[in-house]
């Protein structure tokens, strides 16, 4: 396989400028979701070889840590500062779109659990192939689940809300990641 495992790029933002730091948590998710993809198809030439080990670890890392993190970055600040700076028909259709994303949100934790065990045996270089299906079906949804934030989401948020709250925000994610002050 030519592509190297586990390694990613991606634009980087801060908790100094919180929509821009969920818009770039998308670019290393797309990347992770691309090694996992990647990652599928090593094993069935390769098998549980050191470099499928790798990514696995580097996969499971992502998604059991930042994964989380983003998930609660919005559900816990971001949704509740859109739905609060909405009156009316206009806060129905953001509660309906942000009750939406975290049905995904549940979704994607439910088929990581899933795609996690798989994972921890190929990193303990025991297992050679992976639910196809699972892997697909995970990808899939993270992806409509990113294109929805990206296209409504954040736009709206960039929009709506004010600086103050946009920044209390950002403080929020430095909380939960234990970012001192």
């Amino acid at each position: 396989m030519s592509t190297d495992f586990p390694g990613y790029s991606g634009p980087a933002a801060s908790v100094e400028v919180p929509l821009e730091m969920l818009a770039a948590c998308h670019h290393r998710i797309e990347r992770q979701c691309d090694t996992l993809k990647r990652l599928s198809a090593h094993l069935r030439l390769h098998g549980s070889d050191a470099q499928a080990g790798s990514a696995a670890t580097a996969i499971m890392r992502y998604f059991d840590t930042s994964a989380l993190h983003h998930h609660a970055d919005e559900e816990q600040d971001l949704f509740p500062a859109l739905i609060e700076s909405m009156a009316g028909s206009d806060a129905v259709c953001i509660r309906e779109l942000t009750e939406r994303l975290a049905a995904d949100h549940r979704r994607l934790e439910a088929m990581w659990k899933r795609l996690k065990p798989s994972l921890q045996q190929v990193e303990a270089r025991a297992l050679a192939l992976l639910d196809q299906d699972l892997v697909e079906s995970f990808i899939n949804l993270y992806d409509t689940h990113m294109r929805l934030e990206e296209d409504e989401l954040l736009p709206m948020a960039g929009r709506l809300l004010s600086d103050d709250e946009i920044t209390r925000i950002g403080r929020a994610m430095r909380k939960r990641r234990a970012i001192p002050d």
